[in-house]
């Protein structure tokens, strides 16, 4: 990779960015600053790493995809086709059941055998809750700025592999992916990246891995998206030296300062556990559903709010801060 820079993008309502070509910029969503570093391994050529952003309409929902897929050409062309049409079309709705269902199923007709990890996420700006699918992909790294502490962003309902809910994009027709909500405070961060990353290697044969990665996201400033960035990219050049074999991408993301209005917005929503998650639902219609109706629309009150947020976080866990995830 390479420490330069591009210009800064601000997405605008209705906007959908992003590709598969090297890039290096910061892009500012809705009430969230992004910074993306994606190198394919063939620098000339659009390489497996997809990354794609998109805001709402109303300027309060933002959301981001990473997926890594596996092959190039054709099938890479699918998925990117595929993913720019289903941002436009769900780019209004927070809840991603539709999302990952039509992202799954599109892919499996045309993938010519192969498949995809993602990991999808969906911000609001005005509740700051997060709803994140994960699609067989690595979990994102997640800096909780009030209590200075690292971890990952991941739901931990052990019933959930059970129902084969993390499978990657394009193996199964059919399966639902889970969603958890979590409640992103200001100024945390999220670190996302593939595996060309995490199974990058020395000179000597040894695989970086994930634990390292969340190491050197400890030792690393936290002040912005791009000095994180910047950082683990430097860490990650040093230890692999050119011993590259794989795309790469790190995409930081980073939840600007309380405002009144995101305030207000938690204040009205529930309070999460003690790891930031508040809840785990299966896509509506499937066996841990519970009859729960699905989010299909986007209808702002007059605080900015979802009107059918109660169809999305279930009753009981609005007195219950203690509670940890629940699958619906």
């Amino acid at each position: 990779m390479s420490d330069s820079s591009e210009t800064s993008h601000t997405l605008m309502c209705s906007e959908v960015w992003g590709g598969n070509r090297k890039i290096f910029r910061t892009v500012e969503l809705a009430s969230v600053t992004a910074w993306v570093a994606s190198v394919p391994l063939n620098e000339g050529e659009g390489g497996g790493d997809l990354h794609y952003m998109s805001v709402c309409d109303h300027d309060l929902i933002s959301r981001v995809v990473l997926a890594d897929v596996s092959g190039h050409g054709r099938v890479v062309s699918t998925m990117a086709e595929t993913l720019q049409r289903l941002m436009r079309e769900n780019i209004n709705v927070w809840d991603q059941s539709d999302f990952m269902r039509g992202l799954n199923d599109t892919f499996l007709l045309n993938s010519q055998n192969k498949y995809a990890t993602a990991i999808v996420l969906s911000f609001h700006r005005t509740t700051g809750r997060l709803m994140f699918s994960n699609a067989g992909h690595l979990p994102p790294l997640w800096y909780h700025a009030r209590q200075q502490t690292w971890g990952w962003l991941e739901g931990n309902d052990d019933s959930l592999a059970k129902k084969g809910s993390g499978l990657p994009i394009g193996l199964i027709p059919g399966t639902d992916y889970s969603q958890t909500v979590a409640a992103l405070e200001p100024s945390d961060l999220l670190v996302l990246y593939t595996d060309g990353v995490t199974e990058a290697e020395n000179n000597a044969g040894e695989s970086l891995d994930r634990e390292q990665l969340l190491k050197w996201a400890r030792e690393a400033p936290t002040e912005s998206p791009e000095a994180l960035g910047q950082a683990l990219l430097k860490r990650l050049e040093s230890f692999q030296g050119r011993c590259r074999n794989d795309d790469e991408t790190l995409i930081v993301l980073q939840r600007e300062k309380a405002s009144v209005m995101a305030s207000l917005g938690n204040f009205a929503m529930n309070h999460p556990d003690d790891h930031g998650v508040v809840s785990t639902r299966s896509a509506p219609g499937t066996s841990g559903d519970a009859g729960a109706a699905p989010v299909d629309e986007y209808e702002p009150d007059t605080w900015g709010l979802p009107n059918r947020i109660a169809e999305i976080l279930p009753a009981d866990l609005w007195h219950h801060p203690g509670l940890g995830p629940t699958t619906l």
